[in-house]
């Protein structure tokens, strides 16, 4: 019973921590409505590890030998495999009670990471290192770690500092869709961003070769010169939605260029170079729409973004031409891998709704933002199973 041991190891690790945090928390008792969400996104990912244990362990993906575990399944899933949702149970309702109920330093310059968008440069790499023919090794959980907080913190921390000026003028700051750092923090937030990369970038220097250097390089190059002073590229119209795309694009080549690096068989064909280029254009139309929001506190701060140079309107379908682009170079790509063209559809649906906004109606796009945020993490599980798909080589 190998991994009841050590899931019950782990259990009890967490189980004492969150036992720590409730201390340190000040005990308070949250409310019983807490307790009910919580109750709910339990029973929900219970529901999930279940459903998508079995389908993995039936596909093929991971096995358990025999006397590894106490034999107890839910469908294919051992038992033992819950100790994940019940670990997040203990830990992350006390984590967000403790970082809600302080107003430290940390939590507000960790909140200028937008921890919502975390996952989007995270995926890329992850799922970008493993196609090129990596490993779950440690390279891989460096660079994951590296792409989900540290560089976000960078990203979006170093513009929260340079844009506090505008940030002071737009209504949607100060929540989830950005931070207003005050002044006394932007020392620390410039920081922090620095001193969080940096070992990440060293251990990562180390683990590849010149093609990781050379793409890792230009990724930290983009993101600190969208919003630096003097560089500013995201006052530069139409560089600033090339620069935004590339802060996604960056950390899949930089997954695709560590793993050729560290020896695994990586082809760069037709198909894969088509696949960046849809996945830019992507970046392109989700930085355009987004920027469309915010044209007149933009305009107002002397900020020359694409939206505020072209107009809302103009913007707005050019969001929409470069997810349908997008798209339709999906359509070219081998099966499976062409049904990713369908992520596009409630993208485009989603700007489409807003086809003849103006400039003095631009705000009301904010709606579709909020939709977009939300859809991303569907394309997410939509871009997972075309992948697993083809791994297992279905369509061939």
């Amino acid at each position: 019973m190998t991994y009841t041991y050590l899931a019950g190891a782990v259990l009890a690790a967490l189980a004492l921590a969150a036992a720590g945090l409730w201390r340190y928390s000040g005990r308070a008792v949250p409310p019983r409505l807490h307790w009910a969400a919580v109750a709910a996104c339990f029973a929900v990912l219970l529901v999930l590890t279940a459903i998508f244990d079995t389908l993995l362990i039936h596909l093929g993906f991971f096995s358990f030998g025999p006397g590894t575990t106490l034999g107890v399944t839910v469908g294919l899933a051992p038992i033992e495999d819950f100790t994940y949702p019940l670990a997040g149970l203990l830990i992350l309702p006390l984590v967000f009670q403790i970082l809600s109920r302080r107003e430290g330093e940390v939590r507000r310059i960790l909140w200028s990471s937008r921890p919502v968008s975390w996952i989007n440069t995270a995926y890329p790499f992850g799922a970008a290192y493993l196609l090129a023919g990596g490993s779950l090794d440690w390279a891989w959980l460096l660079g994951c770690l590296f792409f989900l907080v540290p560089y976000n913190l960078a990203m979006y921390g170093i513009n929260d500092v340079f844009d506090y000026a505008s940030d002071l003028a737009n209504p949607r700051k100060g929540g989830i869709e950005g931070a207003l750092l005050d002044t006394t923090l932007h020392r620390a937030t410039l920081a922090s961003a620095v001193w969080s990369c940096v070992p990440f970038v060293v251990a990562l220097v180390a683990a590849g070769g010149p093609a990781t250097w050379l793409w890792l390089a230009a990724s930290l190059f983009a993101v600190v010169a969208y919003s630096a002073p003097r560089l500013r590229f995201k006052e530069r119209a139409v560089i600033d939605s090339l620069t935004s795309s590339f802060h996604f694009v960056s950390p899949a080549v930089v997954g695709l260029a560590l793993a050729a690096d560290r020896g695994a068989p990586l082809v760069i064909d037709a198909h894969l170079v088509t696949v960046l280029v849809a996945f830019y254009a992507w970046g392109m139309a989700a930085h355009a729409f987004g920027a469309v929001q915010d044209v007149r506190p933009d305009r107002a701060a002397g900020i020359g973004s694409v939206a505020t140079v072209i107009g809302a309107r103009a913007t707005v379908r050019l969001a929409v031409v470069l997810w349908v682009l997008a798209g339709v170079a999906m359509l070219g790509q081998p099966w499976p891998v062409r049904w990713a063209a369908l992520i596009c559809v409630p993208y485009v649906i989603n700007a489409a709704g807003f086809w003849n906004v103006t400039d003095d109606t631009a705000e009301v796009t904010n709606r579709g933002w909020r939709r977009f945020m939300g859809m991303n993490y569907a394309s997410g599980f939509v871009a997972t199973m075309v992948i697993i798909a083809h791994v297992r080589g279905w369509g061939h």
